[in-house]
């Protein structure tokens, strides 16, 4: 993201702008990132046409909010901020235990993608995959994990049906071995899917509602 754009994005965020409107002239908010009125007001257009913010105006202040795409593009700047302070082998993200639709037990017994998890993870997973709903809070750590070193199973073609690449991340709960995957051509998901060759339901004892931590390994 271009820095000029972080920079006020994050002063509308600090603002509150995140989860509502904010009101703001242009004088204050030049006032806030260091540069004159004329410059805000055009810091606001450049802002607007990227379609990082939305603006609402009132009679005497504008109404600013961030937008998903701006609270999104904050949400990759945080996650780098967090790879550079907080570096470690592994992160640790709390999701919520929630039910599928049934695409995981689909994917996983397909014979081209299970005989490489017991090459590449060194199990066969038990069918179907743990859905963890994560939260607010943790989101960014997601970006930390896609972005670090993964296991790749690789894609074929059945009965003229193509499957695409699967990326694995080795992890834990509860001490018993797992991985998060991620397909290839997956587009940004709040939900993590992990392999076990347990059923981690009935070995941790865990139903849907449940808190679930899981340790997952970046390098």
């Amino acid at each position: 993201m271009n820095e000029k754009f972080s920079i006020a994005l994050r002063r509308i965020a600090v603002m509150g702008g995140m989860t509502d409107y904010v009101s703001m002239s242009s004088r204050e908010f030049g006032k806030d990132l260091g540069i004159s009125q004329q410059s805000a007001s055009k810091r606001i257009l450049e802002l607007l046409d990227e379609d990082l913010i939305e603006r609402d105006l009132g009679a005497r202040k504008q109404r600013i909010k961030i937008t998903p795409l701006g609270v999104e593009a904050l949400r990759q700047e945080y996650s780098e901020y967090q790879m550079i302070f907080d570096s470690k082998n592994s992160i640790t993200i709390t999701g919520t235990l929630v039910t599928g639709m049934g695409e995981g037990q689909y994917y996983v017994n397909q014979p081209g993608y299970r005989s490489q998890f017991e090459e590449k993870l060194g199990y066969i997973p038990f069918d179907g995959t743990l859905n963890l709903k994560v939260g607010q809070k943790d989101l960014p750590k997601i970006e930390i994990m896609r972005r670090s070193r993964s296991v790749v199973v690789e894609g074929f073609q059945h009965e003229e049906r193509t499957f695409g690449d699967v990326r694995c991340y080795p992890a834990t709960i509860k001490n018993l071995e797992c991985a998060v995957t991620i397909p290839s051509r997956s587009h940004y998901t709040d939900t993590l899917e992990v392999l076990c060759k347990y059923n981690l339901r009935h070995t941790l004892g865990i139903s849907d509602g449940d808190q679930v931590e899981i340790h997952i390994s970046v390098e």
